[in-house]
């Protein structure tokens, strides 16, 4: 057994090691690019107009840290796109539930859905406008327009595509339609909600960056339509690095919430 353990942990020392240059190694690229981009922006390849250099993105990012000016906003565009999807995955997981248990329900709600999924959210902006005015409302009901179809158009294929053995087998154990419900149908369609919710969070960050151009007086599409005014290529980088930023935070988080809800899957287990 010593010798074993002897020799095992040369071997995982070696395979750790090769994950961090496997690790490093991935950074190389963007690196490059990075450098490349300071070069031409201090040689003048590169106006200061068309494109800021690296460092002046950064230092106008400190600046706008320290200033508060950067948090305020990004919690004016948080608190906009969580509204508009809370609202959107409340509608569209209500929707998918009522057409994916029932025929009536499926035959009320699935095709006027499919229908409406196919009209291209963005064009809808003007009408919203014309419906909401030019304040609050019509951002938000743009996100929960876009993020309700993902959520819908996954939650009723997971719920349709539960095994049907093991909802005759909860029967055949004597459980009521309601339990069947609660306890097969709905954890055996979580997986395809949480993809839904993948995709619903990041369309919601590509929404709020239009959403944002309709008479905003906060938030990370006001700063980049200053920005725009003034030729601030700085502060519109800084703007497009938070919005991605929040896309990769979301993401991160819903695929957090995969392993702990999913863990009795063994895909997950193994991985």
């Amino acid at each position: 057994m010593a010798h074993n353990a002897a020799t095992h942990a040369p071997h995982t020392l070696r395979s750790y090691l090769g994950r961090i240059r496997s690790g490093g190694a991935r950074w190389v690229s963007p690196l490059v690019l990075l450098l490349l981009w300071e070069a031409g922006s201090r040689t003048g390849l590169i106006p200061a107009r068309t494109l800021a250099a690296p460092s002046a993105v950064a230092a106008t990012m400190g600046g706008m840290i320290a200033s508060g000016e950067l948090g305020h906003n990004v919690l004016v565009s948080l608190g906009r796109a969580g509204l508009g999807l809370a609202i959107g995955v409340l509608v569209g997981g209500t929707l998918a539930i009522l057409a994916g248990l029932s025929k009536r329900g499926e035959t009320a709600i699935d095709s006027p859905v499919q229908m409406l999924r196919t009209l291209p959210t963005l064009a809808l902006t003007p009408l919203f406008i014309v419906w909401f005015g030019i304040g609050e409302t019509p951002k938000i009901v743009l996100i929960a327009v876009a993020t309700t179809f993902p959520v819908y158009l996954n939650l009723y294929n997971g719920i349709r595509g539960v095994d049907a053995r093991l909802v005759e087998a909860a029967r055949a154990f004597g459980l009521s339609r309601a339990a069947v419900i609660r306890h097969v149908v709905l954890p055996g369609a979580l997986p395809a909600f949480l993809v839904g919710l993948r995709y619903a969070l990041s369309i919601s960050v590509l929404i709020l960056v239009v959403a944002e151009q309709i008479n905003a007086s906060s938030g990370l599409g006001y700063l980049i339509n200053n920005a725009r005014d003034f030729m601030r290529t700085d502060v519109i980088v800084v703007c497009l690095m938070v919005y991605a930023a929040l896309g990769l935070g979301a993401d991160a988080a819903v695929r957090l919430i995969e392993l702990r809800s999913l863990a009795w899957r063994p895909t997950i287990l193994e991985a």
